[in-house]
């Protein structure tokens, strides 16, 4: 994507647009951590100023080209903006999720040794590892209490450097995955992959799916995600009228932002979808024409429940799927047409449509010889993309344990079909033989309005364990029994509140601590060598 008559770039993004005269405002839910005094409504050249001036921080920290800089803080979009700052030095941006535990926050440090690790108090308050006294340190608020730690007083007012662009094919950024299975994997990404072929890709001006000038583009995720990067850049080089930025699917802070702008198009992470279901009749989503979902597999009920929301006559959801080692791989429109469930028909969101034309490439195959297997078999699924991170930091042979020439293994179950849709299963680590947990979640939460979220965890040698989370805390035995007849054999399910189950930053259910949670075996139906 040619943005004013050249690449999109990281590291002068928001210089770029400023350039163009964009007038895209930036509306957020809270004011930025790292910028309180700046308010919650930025434009183009604010946020250029602000990326140079954390540049300048970075600088006199010490940080050169080509040096690591882990970004540990608690979630906003602040989190972007330093990772631009740190790409303008030439340096590669590391963000790391606040819900990291130390243990798993020490692996991940251990494997990158960062020339420079951000924090904030909250991190270093009882979060920082020990183990990791000697990397240099930014506290971003208040004191840094460690005395060879620096405070943001010890960097202030030291002028950035030019802009230092890498190389179209060196690390640009690494990006860490969700983690439901244990330690995430550091995915290290390019120029080329990030930006040219995925924000690249987002940034043309494709019907329905690119933001329009007057389009009201509202985000909610993760935004120390891989996905935070590419959205900013794609977003930011198409212009809408505004970006709102929410920071919490807590609904105390997301109504404001929603009630005020009215977006026409809301991105956010299937949890925080099911976590506003109840909210839709507040009209905040009134003009929404098109909703995009990634990061995890979104049940039925939800989708219906947005796409009825919305008073636009023709409202699409756009389910993608992919990975943070692979971008977008197929994406699916979904209609209010699409979500009926007629003439005992279920409606399914697995179906996850086809691959992006011209784009990527999908195959299935035997999950012990690795060898590809006739359509509508299923198997272990396979992508070829020219977008393919890089590298997973530290853990070389995983990575090419995973591919095979051009192909990438995903880690996930599913069938294509004859005419090429994919339908997915499960990860292969939580399969559940003769079925897919993921349908039969999807057909619980169809059949009980009252559960908010289905959860079902394969278990060797005795039947899956439903876990669900109930609107009002209880079920009727019978409505459950009616509703899993003709379902495999299931467990007694077991009755959870929303906040204890163990989730990942971008809001997956972490399915390896539910199981330890429950005091189930660690074992599953699956190998759990390819995750």
């Amino acid at each position: 994507m040619a943005l004013f008559g050249k690449r999109i770039e990281l590291g002068t993004l928001f210089e770029d647009v400023a350039d163009r005269g964009h007038s895209t405002t930036v509306h957020l839910s809270r004011p930025l951590d790292i910028a309180p005094g700046m308010g919650t409504v930025l434009d183009p050249p604010a946020l250029a100023g602000l990326v140079r001036t954390a540049a300048g921080w970075f600088a006199a920290a010490g940080v050169k080209p080509g040096d690591r800089v882990a970004i540990s803080k608690r979630d906003h979009w602040d989190l972007v903006l330093l990772c631009c700052a740190a790409a303008r030095l030439g340096a590669v941006p590391v963000p790391l999720s606040a819900h990291l535990e130390t243990d798993v926050l020490d692996i991940l440090l251990k494997r990158l040794d960062p020339a420079l690790l951000v924090v904030d108090s909250a991190r270093t308050a009882d979060r920082r590892p020990a183990e990791h006294a000697d990397v240099r340190t930014l506290v971003l608020d208040g004191e840094a209490g460690d005395p060879s730690a620096l405070s943001l007083d010890d960097v202030r007012g030291h002028t950035a450097p030019a802009p230092r662009r890498p190389r179209v094919d060196d690390p640009l950024a690494i990006v860490h995955t969700s983690g439901t299975t244990g330690v995430p994997k550091l995915v290290v990404h390019s120029t080329r992959t990030l930006l040219r072929r995925l924000a690249g890709f987002e940034a043309h001006r494709w019907p329905v799916l690119a933001s329009r000038p007057d389009d009201v583009v509202a985000a909610a995720f993760s935004f120390a995600h891989g996905r935070a990067l590419a959205w900013t850049a794609a977003v930011s080089a198409l212009g809408p009228a505004k970006m709102v930025v929410i920071t919490s699917a807590d609904w105390a802070e997301a109504r404001l932002p929603l009630d005020e702008h009215r977006p026409t198009i809301v991105e956010a992470q299937p949890s925080t979808f099911v976590r506003w279901r109840s909210r839709t009749r507040s009209g905040a989503f009134d003009r929404v024409r098109l909703y995009i979902s990634t990061f995890d597999a979104v049940h039925p009920p939800t989708v219906r429940t947005f796409l009825n929301a919305t008073r636009h006559p023709r409202p699409i959801w756009l389910q993608g799927w992919g990975q943070s080692e692979t971008g977008p791989l197929t994406f699916r429109f979904l209609t209010r047409r699409a979500m009926r469930a007629e003439h005992g028909r279920h409606p399914t969101t697995r179906d996850l449509g086809r691959p992006v034309p011209g784009r990527t490439r999908l195959r299935v195959v035997d999950r012990d010889t690795l060898r590809p297997v006739p359509r509508g078999t299923a198997g272990l699924l396979a992508c070829s993309t020219k977008a393919l991170c890089l590298d997973y930091v530290g853990e070389r042979e995983r990575y090419l344990r995973k591919r095979a020439g051009q192909w990438f293994i995903t880690g996930d179950l599913g069938v294509l079909t004859r005419s090429g849709r994919l339908l997915l299963l499960d990860r292969e680590t939580d399969a559940l033989p003769q079925a897919s947990c993921v349908e039969v979640e999807d057909v619980i939460e169809d059949r009980l309005p009252g559960v908010g979220e289905c959860v079902v965890l394969s278990v060797p040698g005795r039947p899956a364990q439903p876990v669900l989370v109930v609107e009002d805390g209880r079920l009727d035995p019978e409505q459950w029994r009616d509703a899993v007849a003709d379902l495999p054999e299931l467990a007694d399910p077991v009755l959870m509140e929303w906040g204890r189950l163990p989730r990942t930053a971008t809001g997956k259910v972490r399915r390896a601590a539910l199981r330890e949670h429950l005091g189930l075996e660690p074992g599953t139906h699956g190998t759990g060598k390819w995750t």
